[in-house]
């Protein structure tokens, strides 16, 4: 009797012990739970730089953040779409419409953060007034970004598009009146620009702020002629799949990258080579 009585208090005690282990193994997996991670895919400069400095104000808010850079315009998007990030930083919204219009991308603005503005470089002359007739000019060989180009080079008054065409999808044919007979080229990947500008092999060089910036140029310092901000509608976006802008997650990254804390970084380390893009701005 004895023995069978000191089996059973064993057991019960051995139970006991394993329940109390399994809901403790519960409740830490629950306080591990409580740290959300979000996976952005980014360009090295200005975007990830400015991701790594939103980092602690997302661990405030029990969000982990984890940053893949890219060095292209196109593998953001497939990772993207392929839901290997949870969002990326790179384009601005022509470029995400002409994506989305080309591959069918599932894919919203969650939200803007800043502005590069695209720069005229030269080694030969110090002004776009300086630039001779028949000046040679390279510019990417991104369709996406001619009519951005181009419009900066009508602002300046060195061409004039024909009437009525959308801006934002202009190419080199869509230029109407051309005064210095410029000569266009735009057969180069845009991350060689800053390495053709360093050669010296054109009169002048129109460069996306991104390039310029990883290549130690300063747009607001080195460019002969800056793209202007106003009702500029090249602002960097948040990318993300349809749905997924309500994702709170999402939301706060938004609101960190638009707080005043990273929009006065952006300000006090770029000095006008990238343009905060945020409300009130």
């Amino acid at each position: 009797m004895k023995k069978t009585l000191f089996a059973i208090i064993l057991a019960i005690f051995t139970t006991a012990l394993a329940a109390c282990g399994g809901a403790a193994q519960e409740e830490g997996a629950g306080s591990e739970g409580d740290t959300k991670t979000l996976k952005v895919g980014a360009s090295p400069v200005p975007h990830v730089e400015i991701l790594e400095e939103a980092k602690p104000l997302l661990e405030e808010k029990g969000i982990e953040l984890e940053i893949e850079e890219f060095t292209d315009y196109v593998l953001p998007n497939k990772a993207l779409a392929e839901e290997d990030l949870d969002a990326n930083y790179f384009q601005h919204e022509p470029y995400l419409q002409s994506q989305i219009a080309d591959n069918d991308y599932k894919f919203v603005s969650a939200g803007g953060v800043h502005i590069e503005p695209i720069g005229v470089y030269s080694k030969r002359y110090k002004s776009l007034e300086d630039l001779p007739n028949g000046a040679k000019i390279i510019m990417s060989n991104s369709v996406a970004d001619h009519g951005r180009m181009l419009s900066m080079l009508e602002e300046k008054g060195l061409i004039k598009l024909k009437e009525g065409v959308n801006k934002t999808e202009a190419t080199i044919e869509d230029i109407a009146e051309n005064p210095k007979n410029l000569e266009f080229e735009a057969d180069i990947e845009a991350p060689m620009l800053t390495k053709a500008y360093e050669n010296d092999e054109a009169d002048a060089f129109l460069i996306n702020g991104n390039y310029a910036l990883e290549a130690d140029l300063n747009p607001a310092e080195d460019a002969i002629a800056l793209e202007s901000p106003e009702n500029n509608p090249y602002v960097n976006l948040i990318v993300v799949r349809e749905g997924d802008e309500n994702r709170e997650e999402i939301k706060a990254l938004v609101e960190v990258l638009q707080s005043k804390e990273i929009q006065d970084f952006i300000k006090t380390k770029y000095k006008g080579s990238v343009i905060s893009a945020a409300q009130g701005e």
